[in-house]
């Protein structure tokens, strides 16, 4: 008996539905790197992951490690990101495109990219503005995206920056590659949920795929608003650095909105790196 074929709707799959599968890929992957590259420890004790990283030596995405493992979630960050910052499915497969290519070793000079804990976080919410500001027609202003990414903007606009070089300035995405990538993730989900049958499931499923270990995490799934509020409430205050010892101004305590940073934004009258 042959299965039905699976296919990812890019048009009309619920965006929900997709960050709640992008984000169990993304634990999957950071939970498998964290076991392989654990965080140093003081005074010969075992390694433990609430302490802060330290890099033995210079790498291109330094910028992207926080001080320690933020407190919120993967998908709960998702969230918080489609539901102030509202795109499409294509954006955020977009993410596991250029993530994909920046773990590949070409250009050799280029360190591929390990993705953990540490630096998840930033690395997703630059590349949710970076492929915003490419493929939808309307997109925010860096200020918002870093409010609501809970990062300062000016330390948001260097990792724009950052991530747009390590990329190569190769950021556009085909639409057989965004397909690609969401048959793919479908697929995961469903061998996930033993919804597909073990020995059926292709060899494989993109270089992000492969990085990952059998390890599997029994994290409860948190649940989903019914509905989204509308995308210019005032996204509540969030830093994504525990203990950051850095001040935002008062204005961005308080969390107003401001006019130029709630507007959505439209390609023909805003720069791609836009920050107001």
């Amino acid at each position: 008996m042959s299965l039905p074929p699976f296919r990812f709707d890019i048009a009309r799959h619920p965006t929900k539905d997709t960050i709640k599968m992008l984000a169990s890929l993304l634990e999957k992957v950071t939970s498998a790197n964290d076991r392989l590259h654990p965080a140093p420890a003081a005074n010969g004790d075992p390694p433990r992951h609430g302490r802060s990283r330290s890099l033995s030596h210079a790498s291109p995405y330094t910028c992207f490690h926080a001080r320690s493992i933020p407190s919120i979630s993967i998908h709960a960050y998702l969230s918080r990101i489609l539901k102030y910052c509202p795109c499409a499915n294509e954006c955020f497969l977009a993410i596991l495109v250029y993530f994909d290519r920046l773990s590949k070793t070409t250009p050799a000079s280029r360190q591929p990219l390990r993705i953990d804990s540490y630096n998840i976080h930033r690395l997703v919410i630059a590349a949710i503005m970076v492929s915003s500001k490419l493929m939808s027609d309307i997109f925010y202003t860096n200020t918002r995206y870093a409010k609501v990414g809970g990062l300062p903007v000016s330390e948001l606009n260097v990792l724009e920056v950052q991530f747009i070089v390590l990329n190569d300035y190769a950021l556009f995405v085909t639409v057989d590659e965004l397909q690609n990538y969401g048959d793919q993730l479908l697929l995961h989900w469903m061998k996930e949920q033993e919804g597909y049958p073990e020995g059926r499931v292709p060899p494989r499923m993109s270089a992000v795929h492969d990085a990952l270990s059998s390890t599997k995490e029994n994290e409860p799934q948190q649940e989903e608003q019914d509905e989204y509020s509308r995308v210019h409430k005032v996204a509540r205050h969030l830093s994504i650095d525990k203990g950051d010892n850095r001040r935002h101004s008062k204005e961005e305590q308080q969390l107003p909105t401001p006019p130029d940073s709630s507007a959505p934004h439209h390609p023909s009258s805003s720069s791609s790196s836009s920050s107001s």
